[in-house]
């Protein structure tokens, strides 16, 4: 079975109340209708009922009477939730009559929903910035205890299957955060650790990337990556983690053994955690087009709840891939409290 359909599979064993604030959306209705048509998730849409009752109608969707439609305009819990982001922005100055105009926001009230229990996750962007979707998730979301940094991964489906576990393997900061300290790069690595178990199900095996491999080269640029995997193994003692190693001491045995010998890592990486963004990005990009990988992501983590961005280009399928990814995410952090 695909890694997808197992994906799937579980959310659907394991059903979660998923947000898709862009309700009014094309590609985001005809999603919630095979998702539901599916079981994959429960789906709350946020929009106007009727403008999405005729959207639906007119694309013919037989299943998006399932989902839960909420306007936030008119919702009885905006006087509840405006009183909770009070609390949480007391310290910014945030008054009631202002927290009451931004829940008019769909991308803000559907944050409000996580953050009070009424949603477990939520997929956004297809028609909105990056910014825009992350803003209000910092605000009233924030990140997980012990995490400051939220960073984007990339589930890499290589064809040759030599490369990480059978040819997948993650790549991560991919999408985020441009350029980490060593104790935010630590805190991805232990996110995307996080991330491997609980999405690509295979047990992460951490490389962590520099243009050196255990003092080859002097720079403090090759020193953050070396006291990145310190703070990591720190923070997660049973972590499989190993670091600074070149990108083909990483995966390449024969390499890994000649540059980095008794690393349990060097050669058998199947989790590559890029120094910046710029690294991380390249990467992914290059892998995709000229080894010709299915990448899937950014899967956003460090959230203290899934909250995942879309490409404003995104397909139908992707967001339906996306909700699932979001839904396993949602599980995890259950099992974890």
């Amino acid at each position: 079975m695909h890694l997808l359909e197992i994906i799937k599979d579980n959310a659907k064993k394991n059903r979660q109340r998923i947000v898709l604030p862009e309700g009014y959306e094309e590609r985001t209705i005809k999603a919630a209708d095979i998702i539901l048509s599916e079981g994959i998730a429960d789906i709350i849409l946020l929009g106007n009922k009727e403008l999405i009752q005729k959207n639906s109608a007119s694309l013919g969707l037989a299943h998006i009477n399932k989902a839960t439609v909420i306007d936030p305009e008119t919702s009885e819990k905006r006087e509840a939730y405006a009183d909770l982001m009070v609390e949480i922005r007391k310290s910014k100055g945030l008054k009631k009559d202002e927290a009451l105009k931004l829940l008019n926001n769909p991308l803000c009230y559907s944050t409000v929903m996580i953050k009070s229990g009424d949603a477990d996750g939520e997929v956004a962007g297809a028609d909105n910035a990056t910014g825009d979707v992350l803003r209000p998730a910092f605000q009233y979301v924030k990140t997980l205890p012990g995490i400051s940094v939220v960073s984007g991964a990339f589930l890499m489906f290589l064809k040759d299957s030599a490369f990480g576990d059978n040819g997948l393997m993650v790549f991560a900061d991919c999408a985020v955060h441009p350029n980490p300290t060593a104790a935010e790069l630590a805190q991805i690595a232990v996110s995307t650790a996080r991330t491997t178990r609980a999405i690509a199900k295979i047990e992460p095996r951490i490389a962590m990337l520099s243009f050196s491999t255990k003092g080859s080269a002097k720079h403090e640029m090759v020193d953050k990556v070396a006291e990145a995997t310190r703070i990591a193994k720190e923070m997660e003692p049973s972590l499989k983690i190993d670091g600074e190693l070149q990108a083909d001491a990483a995966i390449i045995e024969a390499v890994g053994r000649k540059k980095a010998p008794g690393s349990e890592i060097a050669g058998r990486a199947n989790v590559l955690i890029f120094p910046t963004l710029e690294t991380g990005n390249i990467a992914y990009k290059l892998v995709e087009r000229m080894a010709h990988a299915q990448a899937i992501g950014p899967i956003l983590q460090g959230m203290a709840a899934p909250i995942n961005d879309l490409s404003r280009g995104c397909s139908v399928s992707d967001i339906v891939n996306l909700v699932a990814i979001t839904a396993n995410q949602a599980i995890d952090n259950k099992n974890n409290k």
